[in-house]
């Protein structure tokens, strides 16, 4: 195919300027996209909104704000709303966002036609790219990221739509080898799983003066510091690094990020008598993380289900080792003991494994070769050709 590949991709998860650090991660990818020049992308990041009267809370208010239309580094992202019903609603979004977005799509396939559909997850996304594809005649991928496949694949309200999508999407991408087996498991055809993992801003992820970092936060430079970063939510586990720290008399715990939890966790730190060294940061921007990455000796995520998180890839390439739990994902990545340890969800066996780095810490250079090669550039491309592909087929 010698012209521009045209794509309509559709991302539930997108950053915004309500949400800045909201599926960054699909945004990196797809600007990497944009800039090689031979694919026509479109972007549908659908914006969810309850009815009247739970849509004037504060939170979907602002989200009424955000323009239709816009251009972020160079892609072209359309926000067409859907009918959401917090909470309850799940079995009902897939449904709502062919509603909200096959009518635009019919537009704008009619104006240029594309020649594939896209999805960047599996819940919700994925069943609507399949349905919206099947509406235009065009071929669907689904890409797999963790949570969409380990969680909404097995909840009784979308099990079915998860494996549905798997089933009639013509090809399908998994971060890791193990989210590939899940994905099987589930009844999807193993031979239309390419494996993909994700990207890194090598430029922006390397390892800075670990001093100044420190000064930024206001660290001392002659502590042990522990930094996690992700979603306050159970399936983090960040309650087990602060019970951790109970066995690390010295040590700083940095957490960056918001959800449910912080409550319980601000209490916990609390109740453990450690709530001077653990220090919650909030939602810190995606341009700030490298410096809290080198401001810390270890990066600690204990969760209990992730396809390949990025937070890994990020910390490692700035030469902070990974203290996480044996997952597949963490187990595809860390495979050197300079690189990290893979331990239980345990407090103790969290401190014991943050002990034997801080007692020999490798090199930030023997750190970062456990994500050389990684690239936002090299991503896209193997992105691209598997578009092409499905495209040719």
């Amino acid at each position: 195919m010698s012209r521009a590949l045209r794509v309509l991709s559709l991302s539930t998860l997108y950053p915004h300027d309500q949400a800045p650090n909201f599926g960054v991660f699909v945004e990196r990818q797809m600007q990497a996209v944009a800039k090689r020049g031979d694919v026509d992308l479109t972007l549908i990041n659908p914006i969810g909104l309850p009815p009247f009267p739970l849509s004037l809370h504060s939170r979907y208010r602002a989200l009424r704000t955000l323009p239709q239309r816009e251009v972020r580094g160079g892609v072209t992202v359309l926000r067409p709303r859907f009918t959401l019903l917090p909470r309850l609603g799940a079995r009902f979004n897939a449904g709502a966002i062919v509603r909200a977005v096959l009518p635009l799509a019919r537009k704008l396939h009619a104006h240029q036609p594309f020649d594939l559909i896209d999805a960047q997850f599996f819940h919700p996304d994925g069943l609507a790219a399949v349905r919206i594809g099947a509406a235009l005649g065009l071929p669907v991928s689904i890409k797999a990221r963790g949570a969409d496949i380990q969680y909404w694949g097995h909840q009784p309200a979308t099990a079915v739509q998860v494996r549905e999508a798997g089933q009639h999407a013509q090809g399908l991408l998994a971060v890791s080898q193990g989210l590939v087996d899940d994905m099987a498991a589930l009844g999807m055809p193993r031979d239309k799983i390419t494996l993909h993992r994700t990207g890194l801003d090598a430029d922006l992820f390397r390892p800075y003066d670990r001093r100044m970092c420190r000064d930024q936060f206001s660290l001392p430079r002659d502590k042990p510091v522990l930094a996690t970063v992700g979603a306050l939510i159970p399936r983090k586990g960040q309650r087990f690094v602060i019970e951790g720290l109970a066995d690390l008399p010295e040590a700083i715990l940095l957490i960056a990020g918001k959800g449910e939890d912080e409550a319980m966790l601000r209490g916990l730190a609390h109740d453990l008598g450690l709530a001077e060294r653990v220090r919650f940061l909030g939602a810190v921007p995606h341009a700030e993380l490298p410096i809290l990455l080198n401001a810390a000796d270890i990066f600690v995520l204990p969760s209990s289900s992730e396809g390949l998180a990025n937070a890994w890839v990020e910390a490692l390439a700035c030469g902070t080792p990974v203290v996480t739990t044996p997952i597949p994902g963490a187990q595809e990545l860390i495979t050197d003991p300079d690189w990290g340890r893979l331990v239980p969800r345990e407090g103790r066996a969290i401190a014991e494994a943050v002990k034997a780095l801080l007692a020999d810490r490798p090199s930030a250079e023997r750190v970062q070769a456990a994500v050389a090669g990684m690239s936002w550039q090299t991503n896209a491309a193997a992105l691209v050709e598997h578009w092409r592909r499905l495209a040719a087929a």
